[in-house]
């Protein structure tokens, strides 16, 4: 059965040129059903390793031809892995970011609360910084420079994600709020569990804001040095985090009853930001 993803941020969208939509599609195409297989349907735990070491076999296959379009060695894998070969090989792609890919929806399995900020970035450096660095890769653009404020970017957008998502994923039963963090701030699961809207959890949350705010304010300058449509796309996904942060903030950190979702009026204001 498909699943409905909602997504703040675009993907393989009409700015990007039309040589390379495909490409980010196949490339999306493999993330979003190895997230599905970590997070999505009834499966145990170990049915779901099982499943993603089936990917990883796939990559294997990949990785041992260097330029080449191997057959998917699994046929019901074929409409995944099959594009994806071929894109990898025709653009020359790197692979080790799609075991990275891998390694942090293997670890969404077995991992759910993360003790300190490092360990939430060293994840972050897994499940979302990987796709940006393909993207410079596609664009011939993977300087050390444009690589560092792509993580950035990156891994601001996948925080931004996790603060509108606490709810979400406390009914997921996980935490990626660092425990270091409610502690500190004296916000504790229960009060989690309760959704109970304190002056300690709207401090908690401010404090995390900011530094998501202070990643993405440092990696946008990677979206004003690429070139045409892509520097504008990358303006708007900046934006757009930018957004969701100042939308948690306007709605007293309440993401618990009130996730942001960016609506007309949002956009408009994004792309305004986007081309002044």
């Amino acid at each position: 059965m498909p699943i409905d993803h909602y997504e703040n941020f675009p993907v393989a969208s009409l700015l990007l040129p039309r040589r390379l939509r495909g490409a980010v599609t196949d490339i999306y195409r493999f993330a979003r059903a190895a997230d599905d297989i970590a997070d999505e349907g009834p499966a145990s735990d170990a049915e779901r390793q099982q499943q993603l070491a089936a990917f990883r076999a796939e990559l294997h296959r990949i990785g041992a031809e260097p330029g080449a379009t191997p057959a998917p060695g699994d046929p019901a894998l074929a409409r995944i892995f099959g594009p994806l070969a071929a894109t990898i090989a025709r653009h020359q792609l790197p692979i080790t970011p799609f075991y990275d890919l891998l390694s942090a929806f293997e670890q969404d399995i077995a991992v759910a609360r993360y003790q300190d900020y490092a360990s939430l970035l060293d994840y972050c450096a897994r499940s979302a910084n990987p796709v940006g660095r393909l993207m410079l890769h596609l664009f011939h653009a993977a300087s050390p420079q444009n690589l560092e404020q792509s993580d950035a970017i990156c891994t601001g957008l996948q925080l931004v994600n996790f603060w509108q998502d606490v709810r979400l994923d406390w009914h997921k039963h996980r935490v990626y709020l660092p425990q270091e963090d409610l502690r500190r701030h004296g916000v504790s699961e229960e009060d989690l569990a309760a959704a109970r809207l304190t002056p300690a959890w709207r401090e908690l949350m401010a404090f995390q804001v900011e530094r998501t705010r202070a990643l993405l304010h440092f990696g946008a300058p990677l979206a004003r040095r690429l070139p045409g449509r892509i520097g504008l796309e990358l303006r708007m996904v900046v934006q757009g985090g930018l957004r969701v942060l100042e939308r948690i903030e306007a709605g007293g950190y309440d993401v618990f009853m009130n996730r942001p979702e960016l609506g007309a009026k949002d956009w408009a204001i994004m792309l305004w930001r986007s081309i002044k």
